[in-house]
């Protein structure tokens, strides 16, 4: 005879074994209607003293999932309009949004055939170097008839998009993640943010080990009633342009950055567990790998900071373990989305400042400022020559 406790566990434990295994957290925290009243007045701000709003470099625009075989998706990013599309045999291109015929957006309805992207309005085909290669009611192609090809790239489960102000070739492209391309590691969450913010706010934060204790130091819950409870310590925090482990002799990537930190969660100021060693490589200006050793193992996040517009972004974390480690993985996710989160409210509310008072313990800010300069050219849009030309 069976009894009622197992035909509940006959039904519980294959939902718990989802939950815990299969089911991978999205968490997204778009602007609210409050947030959006302070948008205009957060950039009114910032155009007096910034730096260009566009960096050079690769930026994420899509995940990898969302773009199917033979679709094409509408994406609006670094103020340019995309036609991001999958071909059969999985190939991704990108290409801009509006036909030079009549301007109808080809990501709007238009269709992938073949390696080619056809308008909807009069079934124009573009071929992925952006040149239209049949009007199928006349035997002539204008010369002139061709649309912007952007350099693409899909890898670690991201689709990215080169940027660059003098439109210069790529000299260095994000590597694959090993156990993220032989699907070793699963995803078990990912965020995504809008924050009112200057690009360059958000990567800064590596290099501001202050803030740390200050910001993220209150235990997630109860912490600003009861800071005896729990509180986390951050401590060993460095960043460089340079890993130790590279000798002296062989040269620095000059678009990587590396910072590393150490965590500890301590409660009632007498138990020390949850203990973390965070190593993260800055790629570029807009994409971060973070690999963190944990006593369960190691899990990665993969940070991406892409403009939409000035002063507008979207990041995303997401979050990388073994399946058998899944639980813990999505507790990390959601520590991870609780801590990030009062960084988004300090940047949604806060000024660039180009010339900041620093202090010597913070020469470290002054360091990543110098560095991360290099994605900024002559021609690097900022928030003045934007609006110029939109008026």
């Amino acid at each position: 005879m069976i009894s009622w406790w197992g035909i509940l566990l006959t039904l519980v434990l294959p939902v718990i074994i989802y939950l815990v295994f299969f089911w991978r957290i999205h968490w997204v925290r778009h602007l609210d209607t409050k947030k959006k009243a302070y948008y205009t007045a957060v950039k009114l701000r910032n155009i007096r003293d910034a730096n260009p709003v566009y960096p050079n470099g690769w930026f994420a625009i899509l995940d990898s999932h969302e773009l199917k075989k033979e679709e094409v998706k509408h994406v609006t990013a670094l103020g340019e309009t995309f036609a991001v599309y999958r071909t059969k045999n999985g190939d991704v291109h990108i290409l801009d949004a509006y036909c030079p015929h009549l301007g109808a957006n080809m990501a709007e309805g238009g269709k992938v055939v073949g390696n080619c992207l056809h308008c909807p309005f009069h079934d124009w085909s573009f071929r992925p170097d952006g040149e239209c290669n049949n009007v199928p009611y006349s035997e002539k192609i204008p010369p002139n008839a061709r649309v912007r090809a952007w350099k693409s790239l899909e890898v670690n489960n991201l689709i990215f998009v080169w940027y660059h102000a003098e439109m210069e070739d790529p000299e260095w492209f994000p590597q694959p993640i090993a156990q993220i391309a032989d699907n070793s590691y699963w995803c078990q969450g990912r965020n995504e943010y809008l924050i009112n913010s200057h690009i360059q706010e958000v990567p800064e934060n590596g290099a501001d080990w202050a803030h740390l204790t200050a910001l993220h130091g209150p235990g997630m819950f109860l912490g600003s009633y009861l800071p005896c409870l729990s509180r986390h310590s951050w401590t060993d925090t460095d960043w460089k342009p340079r890993p130790d482990h590279l000798p002296e002799e062989v040269p620095a990537r000059p678009h990587q950055a590396f910072a590393a930190l150490s965590h500890t969660l301590i409660l009632f100021d007498k138990f020390s567990l949850m203990h973390l060693r965070v190593m993260a490589e800055q790629i570029g200006p807009g994409y971060v790998e973070l690999i963190m050793n944990t006593s369960l193992g190691k899990m990665f996040i993969i940070q991406t900071v892409t403009p939409i517009e000035p002063f507008l972004l979207r990041v995303t974390h997401s979050v990388y373990s073994t399946p058998w480690n899944a639980l813990f993985g999505k507790i990390i996710f959601l520590g991870e989305c609780f801590m990030f989160e009062r960084d988004v409210h300090v940047w949604n509310h806060k000024v660039f400042l180009k010339n900041p008072l620093l202090l010597p313990e913070e020469k470290k800010i002054k360091a990543f400022r110098k560095w991360y300069k290099q994605f900024y050219s002559a021609n690097s849009p900022t928030y003045q020559s934007i609006k110029s030309l939109e008026w």
